[in-house]
Formats: structure tokens, sequence, C-alpha cells
């Protein structure tokens, strides 16, 4: 018994410390630090940013350029608007940065019609993207400043019917070499291609070198929904060849700069839910770096020196992702991008169920149900193990005043009533750790929901019935957790009781502990765990029934 009690608080032990280290990383405290910045700030100019390697020079031509007649010089702090069916965007003709980007699909707040906006650049936050080329003619690279580019139009949208939008911005340098720097928009997508085109009508061979980046402030994740002063991970990640994916907080950029070279990755600050990424062209070799700068952090990409000679053109592209971390979007874009949504270590758990939550969910068309039938197909799959557990459940329950009579018997002889009940199990066929199955089991599967649930934006604004408006949110009444605490205390009356006073106490405050525990828990983690408590209830009840039958 001594050990059957030991294996049972030892599993239960691991499985909760698992779980509060996961938790304590995706919810610890961060440092938060709100920092205004205007949008046409000229120390941004020149970002510093490494040039010394090598680029194969791209030969093609994806954009027109010829500066048209009808593009013109945009008055200072004047940005270009372009809009698709999910992206609403803010380019600022000096260095033709995008500074703002909201999310068409997704609300800021489940009270609030306005549409959730993940890059900005105004008082409350400081969250763009830079690209541009810079080098020896780099013109991002001039003492005068970044370029100020002209563009046909001050707004732009996509037109119904069409899949594509361009938008082209024009700048010629003072040598006469043209510059088009053109964004694609595609439809449904929240990739941007860049291509950034020189035409060198120069007498000279043009070198310079393409670079982009992300920059952030340390404001807090609009994003997050935070719960006893916690935040989710807010910070940068990479990949490389090295590296499929690696985090990089912000304070580790402070503390040791990265600088990698590497053919194959991206870079990207993640927030809740939502990502950022730069991905340069996949085969050449570029630089990625991480660092802050004053108060601000910094990620992002240098490709190698490009030479083009007098009277040649060249096109250099990456692209850029910004939006929401939909896997499937994801992995289109680039290798291992999905890996933002992070599972933790359970990810070859966590995706199978990510994807069976959601085929259940195309049919039912409500994620709360479909989280409701997750269970009943763990359930199933683990039916009989849980019978063979319940059952074993329900013989100890069965001889448990044998159990008291050998503990009166023999008193504080430890050993002596341990051989004793060893040798009625061994007669009774009775497995003493066969209770504990089901717990280990359940709790695998419990963490990798656990992270789904947190992970997964399909899941963010998802209602359910009644008062529960968002699965991804603690229940605001907390009436799920003290369901889910009721459940567990009508499990542990059909249990038997532990002969060990000081065990059954504990086992009595549990359901008071994990309700506690769990008011701040997702919504649907906790329905996912009512459902559970619920079915194995009636299993439990049913095979005890059937016991105290047949004795």
């Amino acid at each position: 018994m001594d050990f059957r009690r030991y294996f049972l608080w030892g599993a239960l032990f691991i499985s909760g410390y698992l779980l509060f280290l996961q938790w304590s990383q995706d919810y610890g405290p961060q440092s938060t630090q709100s920092v205004a910045q205007s949008t046409q700030n000229q120390s941004e100019a020149n970002p510093q940013m490494s040039d010394d390697l090598p680029l194969a020079t791209q030969s093609t031509s994806d954009a027109n350029a010829e500066i048209p007649q009808s593009a013109t010089k945009l008055a200072p702090g004047k940005l270009i608007e372009v809009t698709t069916d999910t992206l609403r965007v803010a380019i600022n003709p000096v260095g033709g940065d995008l500074v703002e980007a909201a999310l068409l699909d997704y609300k800021k707040t489940l009270d609030k019609p306005d549409s959730f906006v993940i890059l900005e650049n105004g008082d409350e936050r400081t969250y763009v993207t830079q690209s541009g080329l810079i080098g020896q003619n780099g013109p991002d690279a001039s003492p005068q400043g970044r370029p100020v580019y002209q563009s046909e139009q001050t707004s732009y949208s996509l037109a119904e019917g069409d899949d594509s939008l361009d938008v082209n911005l024009y700048y010629t340098d003072a040598k006469g070499v043209k510059y088009t720097k053109t964004f694609r928009f595609t439809k449904g997508k929240y990739r941007i291609r860049q291509l950034i085109t020189i035409d060198n009508t120069s007498a000279d061979t043009w070198r310079g070198n393409l670079f982009a980046q992300i920059k952030r402030d340390n404001s807090e994740d609009p994003s997050s929904a935070t719960s006893m002063g916690l935040q989710p991970y807010l910070g940068g990640a990479v990949s490389d060849e090295q590296n499929k994916y690696k985090k990089i907080s912000f304070s580790d950029m402070e503390e040791e700069p990265l600088k990698t070279t590497t053919t194959q990755g991206w870079v990207a600050v993640l927030q809740h839910y939502f990502v950022s990424a730069w991905i340069p062209e996949q085969g050449q070799k570029v630089t990625l770096q991480a660092r802050t700068n004053g108060d601000f952090n910094i990620i992002g990409f240098t490709g190698s020196p490009v030479e083009i000679a007098s009277g040649k053109q060249g096109t250099l592209s990456s692209t850029f992702y910004v939006g929401p971390k939909l896997q499937d979007q994801l992995e289109e874009t680039a290798e291992n991008l999905d890996l933002t949504v992070d599972y933790g270590w359970l990810w070859w758990l966590a995706k199978p169920l990510f994807w069976l939550l959601t085929l259940i969910q195309s049919f039912v068309i409500n994620w709360g149900i479909a989280i409701i039938l997750i269970v009943v197909c763990v359930k199933a799959v683990f039916f009989k193990l849980s019978a063979a557990s319940y059952r074993s459940m329900a013989k100890m329950r069965k001889f448990g005043p044998e159990i008291a009579k050998l503990k009166d018997q023999y008193g504080d002889d430890r050993q002596k009533m341990s051989q004793e009940m060893m040798a009625l199990y061994k007669k009774e066929k009775i497995n003493p750790l066969g209770g504990c199955l089901p717990i280990l089991v359940q709790m695998p599967v419990f963490l990798s929901l656990y992270w789904v649930l947190m992970e997964s934006v399909e899941l963010r604004h998802a209602p359910f019935f009644l008062w529960i408006h968002d699965l991804a949110s603690m229940d605001p009444y907390f009436v799920l957790p003290i369901l889910m605490g009721l459940s567990m205390m009508g499990q542990q009356m059909l249990n038997p009781t532990p002969p060990d006073p000081m065990q059954a106490r504990i086992m009595k405050i549990m359901p008071i502990a994990f309700t506690f525990f769990f008011l701040w828990f997702p919504s649907g983690l906790v329905l996912y765990w009512v459902v559970n408590n619920t079915l194995s209830i009636v299993q439990q009840y049913i095979i005890t029934k059937r016991i105290e039958k047949e004795a």
C-alpha cells in the first residue's frame, strides 16, 4: 500500500510540476515598458546591420522600374493606405516601411468591433518593420537619411474578383539609379511579398545589400488575456539549419546579441496568437541578427553584397508575414514557421489533437462541442484500459472492510500489514496501481490540450453556449471550475477510501485545490476536464455496480 501511495503521489507531483513549468514559461511575468516614437523619426535612417556576406544577384524583373508620371511625393507624415480582404496596412514613404497593420477578421476585444492592430507606431506602442538597401550604394545607408519614395496613389484596395494587389513605390537617387519597391498582397493571405528592383542607369556598377528587420519596444502584448498579472511569451524567435525553432527573448537580445549565417530560415517576433516574420529567399546566404538599440528590440536579416552592372537590372525579394498563427498559412509561407504555434515538448501529441479538433469543428461548427467530442474520442480509445482500472478500484472498494480489519489487527506494524495486504491483493487478483492508470493516461492528453487551447488562435473569441463567449479565456462566473471540483468529489466517492488517514485528508482537499487552480484556466480546458470527469464517473459507477452485483 505504501508503494502504491508513493507512486500515485509521485505521478501527480511530476504531472503538476510539468504543467506549472509550462504555465510559468508561457505566462511568467515579463518586463514591460511603453515607448512612444513619431512616424517620421529620422534617427532610424541608417539601420546598423552587417553587410559583409555574399548574396547571389537575381536577374528577374517582377516590378516595373520605370517611374510613372503620376507618381508624386507625399507630404511629410502622409502614409500610403492599403486594404485587402484580410489586412489594412499603412506604408511610410520615408524608407517604404510598413508601420501599421490591422487584422480585419480579428477583433481587438469581444466587446469592441475594432480590428486588432498588430503593427503600430504611436504613443502607446512602437512595433514596425523596416526594409531596404544598405551597403556601398544602398539608398537606406545614405548620410542624408532614408529615401523618400513616390507612389501613384495614396490609397489602394484589393478589387473584388482580383487575387492579388501590387503596390509600387519609386525612388531615383542622385546618380540616376531607379528603385522600385513592390509590396504584393494576396487575397485571403497574411503574407506580403516584397520585391526591390534596382535599375542601374548610372555609369558605375551598383553595390549594396538587402536588409529587413522588425523593430519593437518593450510595451505589453495587447493580444494577451491577462490573469493574476501573468503574461504569455512576448519576444523573438529564429530558425536556421541548426535550430528549426529557437526563442530569443528581448532580455536575451540585450545580454547576448545574435548574429548567425544561414541559407535557410527566418526571424520573427511572437506574441499571444499573432506573429510577424521576415523570410529571406531560401538557399541564399544571409545573416540573421537580434539585438537591442536603446529602448528597442530589433531582429532581422541582411543579405550579402550584390553587384549590378551599369545598364542592368536586378530584383531582390523576400516575404513578410504579419497576422494570426494560422498553421496552414504559416506552413505555406516558410518551412518551420508553423512552429511559432508552440505546443511545447508534447507537440507530437498536441498536433494530432489539434487536427482532430479542427476536423470535428468543421462538422459541428462549435469549438465547445468539438472539445466535448474530443473527450468522447479519447475515452473511447482508452476505454478498455480505463475499464480495467475502474474494475481494480471497485474491487479495492469492495474489500475495504477487510483492509480496515488488517489495519486494526496489526496496528502500528506497517511492514506486517503491508505484507498481509499484498497477500490479499494477490489472492483476489487486485492491482493496487490500477487506479493510477487513468490519471497517468489522461495527464499527457490534458497537457497537450492545454497547449492547444492556449496557442490556437482559432479558439480566440470562439463562443460555446450561454455565458461562455470565449473558450480561450477564463469562465467569468467560475461555473465550470466549480463543476470540475464537484465532479472530482464525485469520483472520490466511488473510489476506495485510502487506509492512511493523512492520505485520506489530502485526497479530500484535492478537489478544492484543483478548483482554485482551474479558476483562471481557459474555459475550454476546464470544459474538457468537466466532461472527462463526468464520463469517468458514469463508467466507474456502472463497473462498481456490476462488481457489487457479482458479489
